[in-house]
């Protein structure tokens, strides 16, 4: 089975009342050891990497090291995820080396620009059939080089999302409630 996306894999969890787990990953033992339980427990699975993890490993490798669990656990499906992409850059470039599912996470700018940039990297994913996650609000914390203070920190508005969602055409979306 070649790579999926999480369109019809999140479709079947619902309908068959199960969660699909989604690990960040970085380096060969990771991915072997998370591909392999989900082997035996016949479970799909979504593989994140960050933007750290491709810095750290180097993104050819990365994307080389999911095609091999592809390959060695044929029968599972496996999503390839950008997981909190900062630019357009980041997403594209992560699309062009074969990332079925991207995250842009522009909840850093303001409303308007979060809904200009999320809506271009939706338009160049859609495009070639890569689904998008998309984030509005941000919790205060650190996650890889993500690093919200609690200055800079502030919930999703729920008034927001649905003009945030039609504008830009999002597949998914995080929103940011509290921990």
């Amino acid at each position: 089975m070649a790579l999926v996306t999480s369109t019809e894999m999140f479709k079947k969890a619902y309908h068959g009342g199960y969660a699909i787990g989604a690990f960040n990953v970085n380096n060969m033992e990771i991915i072997q050891g998370i591909t392999e339980a989900c082997r035996e427990e016949q479970a799909p699975v979504i593989l994140q990497v960050s933007k750290g993890a491709r810095a750290y490993a180097n993104r050819t490798y990365l994307v080389k090291l999911v095609e091999a669990a592809v390959i060695e656990c044929p029968e599972i499906p496996i999503v390839l995820h950008l997981d909190h992409g900062d630019t357009f850059e980041t997403c594209k470039s992560c699309i062009d080396d074969g990332f079925t599912s991207v995250m842009i996470d522009a909840s850093s700018k303001p409303f308007a620009e979060n809904i200009e940039i999320t809506k271009k990297v939706v338009e160049y994913a859609h495009d070639r059939g890569v689904v998008v996650e998309a984030e509005l609000g941000a919790l205060a914390g650190v996650e890889d080089e993500v690093n919200v203070s609690a200055e800079d920190s502030h919930y999703t508005r729920p008034e927001e999302v649905e003009e945030f969602v039609s504008k830009t055409g999002c597949d998914s979306l995080a929103i940011a409630i509290g921990t």
